[in-house]
């Protein structure tokens, strides 16, 4: 009775593979006669070399429970679909199962990803035999695929959850401080105990009471945003100059949180001041918690302190979307109407201003697509932010292909000098973009004695105009000849 006749093989409760390794055997002893020591190495040099010695190995037979894992309906099927079981990294496992055969061991073991015919991971544990007898070619191994996905998966998420948890501490962008006030509950308790009631009273009649709390605080860990918070190069550095932080302002935001303590909110949030090893301010919004489980003595508590100034930054950048065209990074139509209304208010003069408009952005759109367009304005957007920039001047987008630029205080040679300006920024830009230049109709003006902001725009709109008429005029004579 061979192995296949046997029910402990048909009947398994696991899954079970008789394979035929002899040609691997063969392949050793080629690769000793070459002088081959190092197999790991060997195999490692050429990674091809893996994939060749798996694909001598023959299987001969499997029982119903590893039809049933992969997801086959009998044998052919199941040899027919290797390539999609073993995928991946199986061959950095292959690799153990070669070298302890390689090294006369009869038996392996190692852990895999192998993949059902219907796509589905399988975690296994994987152990070979070679079956009494046929050591000497290897012409018979028989191995075992346990399915060990529900241990890995639930092992993998216990991992998972505490690298996430440890990743939540040490990576968190807030500044997060675990510390121990089990000595400030028991000096709360002992007062309590002497018959205490008004709080406030006491701490103003005692002022040194907060001073004992605070060092009474002992910190457990700190995490790196608090490092970085604070300037602190390290968590020793930053624990030998505690007293630094609590300096000034802190004072009261401590008394502050004392009370709340003495009242039992255990949760609280406040906003504070800090100063950082510098003697820098940061202000911060403090939230107070005492972690679960500790609430009888105080020992865990999280203080996560975030830097209000992230959300001033987040403020400022809203009110520059709100003023700037996003696609031209230029001041938009608003920001152009308020400056205007303000120069007009202003006694500031003279005040000029220079017109702009794109000439031949319909046509680059019809025959290119709006994205050419899109790039033209763009070069446009940064041309005349180079232009105003270290300048008191401001260059707007008003419209689809329009532009205007303001010059408070610009008289007509500081406009003539500007109008040079971007002529000349314009024929760099016309050297780098020579297949697609920009063509602009410009045109400007300066306010004259007891002119309107608004009548000296309307001119240089209208001188515009005159130029974008002139354009098209000789755009349409060239068209008519060719």
């Amino acid at each position: 009775m061979t192995i296949l006749d046997t029910p402990v093989f048909t009947l398994a409760p696991i899954a079970l593979w008789l394979e035929d390794f002899s040609e691997i055997k063969k392949q050793f002893e080629l690769w000793r006669a070459q002088g081959i020591q190092d197999l790991r190495g060997y195999l490692l040099e050429d990674p091809s070399r893996v994939i060749e010695c798996a694909s001598k190995i023959k299987i001969l037979s499997v029982n119903q429970k590893t039809l049933e894992l992969y997801e086959a309906q009998d044998l052919q099927h199941l040899i027919s679909n290797l390539e999609q079981i073993f995928k991946g990294d199986m061959a950095s496992t292959h690799i153990d199962e070669l070298i302890s055969l390689w090294e006369g061991q009869t038996e392996f073991s190692s852990q895999a990803v192998n993949y059902s015919l219907n796509g589905k991971r399988l975690d296994i544990q994987l152990r070979g035999t070679v079956v009494p007898s046929h050591e000497h070619d290897l012409s018979l191994v028989l191995v075992s695929t346990e399915n060990i996905t529900p241990y890995t998966a639930a092992r993998r998420q216990a991992d998972q959850q505490r690298l996430l948890a440890e990743s939540r501490f040490v990576y968190s962008p807030t500044s997060l401080w675990v510390e121990d006030f089990s000595r400030i509950k028991s000096r709360l308790d002992q007062l309590r105990h002497l018959g205490i009631d008004d709080f406030n009273t006491f701490l103003d009649v005692h002022p040194d009471f907060i001073q004992q709390c605070i060092r009474d605080v002992l910190i457990i860990d700190v995490n790196q945003a608090t490092l970085d918070l604070f300037g602190a190069p390290d968590k020793n550095t930053l624990l030998q100059n505690i007293h630094k932080f609590f300096a000034g302002e802190m004072q009261h935001t401590f008394r502050e949180q004392l009370i709340e303590l003495w009242n039992g909110n255990i949760h609280h949030q406040r906003e504070a001041i800090n100063y950082a090893l510098d003697g820098s301010i940061r202000h911060v919004l403090l939230q107070f918690t005492v972690f679960p489980g500790y609430e009888e003595d105080w020992s865990t508590v999280q203080v996560a302190l975030t830097d209000i100034t992230a959300r001033k930054k987040a403020e400022n950048y809203l009110e520059y979307l709100g003023k700037h065209d996003v696609l031209t990074k230029l001041l938009n139509r608003s920001h152009y109407t308020e400056e205007v209304n303000r120069l007009e208010r202003s006694s500031l003069r003279p005040v000029s201003s220079i017109y702009i408009d794109m000439n031949g952005l319909k046509v680059v759109n019809d025959a290119f697509g709006h994205d050419s367009g899109d790039d033209l304005l763009r070069r446009t957007g940064e041309l005349l932010n180079q232009l105003v920039q270290n300048t008191q001047y401001s260059a707007c987008r008003i419209g689809g292909d329009e532009f205007v630029i303001l010059l408070p205080g610009a008289d007509e040679i500081a406009l003539h000098n500007c109008l040079a300006g971007l002529q000349e920024l314009l024929l760099i830009d016309s050297q780098f973009h020579s297949n697609q230049m920009l063509n602009l109709s410009i045109g400007s003006a300066t306010t004259l004695p007891q002119e309107s902001i608004e009548e000296m725009l309307k001119r240089a709109d209208q001188a515009m105009y005159t130029q974008k008429r002139a354009y098209y005029v000789q755009f349409d004579r060239r068209e008519t000849q060719d």
